[in-house]
C-alpha cells in the first residue's frame, strides 16, 4: 500500500468538536474563535491577538501595523514560502532576500547583513520577516538585536510548552512583555493551513507579543467579519492545541528512527540551534545525489517523497539565485520523507528502510 508524504492529524476530539460547532446557529467568527485566542494564549502568552482566515492575511496586516511605505525594504529569507512574494507586492514593497547556510534553513544575522551590504542602492530595509522553515528555529534574539522590527513566522516551528496557570492567568506589569521563549519578534504568525504544525483547516493567528505593540493590532480588531476566521475552524484548531504534546511525542518516536537510519547513508541533516529541540516538523535530508534517483527510488517502494522546498521562493524561481546560493542549492538537494503522528508504526519502518538504502 502507498504512503503518502502528508496525512492531517484528525482524530476522533478534531471530528466532535467541528460537528457541535456545525449544529450551532453560528458558525462564522463568535465564540469559538475568542477560546482559540484564548487557548492559544495559554501557550504562546502574547499580548493581544486577531484570528483570520489566512496567513497571507496575517502577513499583510502585520506588515501594515509597521507602518511600512511604498518601496520600503523587506529582509527575508530565499526559503520563505512564496505567498509573501503577493503580500510584498500588494503592498509595494521590495523584498531583500536572505540567503541561509548548507547547515540551516533559516536565515542567519550573518545572511541578513550580507544581504543589506548588497542592497540596490536606493532601497533602506524597514522590517524583517523571519520564517522558522521547517520547523527550525533561527537564532531571532540576535536577528532583533540588529535593531529592525521583526516578524515571526512560527507556524511550522510551533512546539508546545507546559503551561504554568498563575502566568497565564496573571498579565504582566506595566511595560513588561510576556512572550513565548523563542518568539523574540514584534509580531508573531501562527499559520493553521493544513500542512501547518497546528491546522485549522485554513487560517492564521496573528499575535502581538507585548502591550505596546498590540495597541496598534488593536486598531484592527473591527476588521469585516469576512477577514476572521469561522468559529468552524476556530473549533478544530482549539483541538490541535490541546492535543499537540502528544502529537510532538509521537513525532519524536518517528523521527528517532529516521535519524538512525540517515546516519547510514552519505546524505545530511540540517541542525538546530544550541539549545533548541527540534519539533520533527518535517524530516528532511539534503542529498549528495540526484533528486530525479531519490524520487523515483521511493516511488519503487511505493512511498511518496517531496521536494521540500518546491513551494519556496527560491523554489519557485522568484528569489536571486546569485545573491542566495545556498538556498538555490538547498531547493534542488532538499527532499522531505512522510512524518506525521497518523503515520503507522509498520509504515513507519518501511520509511525508515527506505531511508537506510537510499542511493
Amino acid at each position: 500500500m502507498k504512503i503518502e508524504i502528508y496525512s492531517p492529524t484528525i482524530r476522533r476530539k478534531e471530528m466532535d468538536a467541528v460537528l457541535t460547532a456545525m449544529v450551532e446557529d453560528q458558525i462564522g467568527p463568535g465564540e469559538r474563535s475568542r477560546l482559540l485566542i484564548q487557548t492559544a494564549k495559554e501557550h504562546l502568552h502574547f499580548d493581544y491577538a486577531l484570528a483570520l482566515r489566512s496567513p497571507a492575511t496575517a502577513l499583510y496586516l502585520a506588515l501594515k501595523a509597521l507602518d511600512v511605505k511604498d518601496g520600503d525594504g523587506v529582509l527575508v529569507s530565499a526559503l520563505s514560502p512564496r505567498y509573501y512574494a503577493q503580500v510584498f507586492a500588494d503592498l509595494r514593497l521590495t523584498p531583500l532576500y536572505c540567503d541561509v547556510s548548507f547547515s540551516s534553513p533559516c536565515m542567519s544575522r550573518e545572511t541578513i547583513e550580507k544581504a543589506i551590504t548588497a542592497k540596490p542602492a536606493g532601497t533602506e530595509p524597514r522590517c524583517i520577516v523571519l520564517h522558522h522553515t521547517l520547523g527550525f528555529v533561527p537564532d531571532a534574539a540576535s536577528i532583533a538585536d540588529l535593531g529592525f522590527p521583526v516578524i515571526e513566522d512560527i507556524s511550522q516551528s510551533y512546539c508546545p510548552l507546559p503551561v504554568e496557570p498563575d502566568k497565564a492567568a496573571t498579565p504582566p506589569a506595566e511595560g513588561q512583555a510576556d512572550t513565548h521563549s523563542l518568539v523574540h519578534g514584534v509580531f508573531a504568525i501562527l499559520g493553521l493551513e493544513e500542512r501547518d504544525m497546528l491546522t485549522s483547516g485554513g487560517g492564521a493567528l496573528l499575535c502581538a507579543m507585548n502591550r505596546k505593540d498590540g495597541s496598534a493590532l488593536r486598531g484592527y480588531s473591527n476588521i469585516p467579519p469576512e477577514y476572521c476566521l469561522p468559529d468552524i475552524n476556530a473549533a478544530l484548531a482549539v483541538v490541535q492545541f490541546r492535543e499537540a504534546a502528544r502529537n510532538m511525542e509521537r513525532r519524536r518516536e518517528i523521527a528517532q528512527a529516521y535519524t538512525q537510519a540517515s546516519l547510514r547513508t552519505k546524505h545530511k541533516r540540517f541542525v538546530s540551534i544550541d539549545g533548541v529541540e527540534y519539533n520533527h516538523y518535517a524530516f528532511p535530508l539534503v542529498l549528495e545525489t540526484g533528486m530525479k534517483d531519490v524520487t523515483a527510488y521511493a516511488r519503487k517502494k511505493e512511498i511518496i517523497v517531496e521536494s521540500a522546498f518546491e513551494q519556496s521562493l527560491a523554489g519557485a524561481g522568484i528569489s536571486d539565485s546569485v545573491l542566495c546560493p545556498a538556498s538555490y542549492s538547498l531547493s534542488l538537494r532538499t527532499v522531505l520523507f512522510p512524518l506525521y503522528p497518523r503515520l503507522p508504526s509498520p509504515d513507519a519502518q518501511r520509511v525508515s528502510r527506505l531511508i537506510m538504502t537510499l542511493p
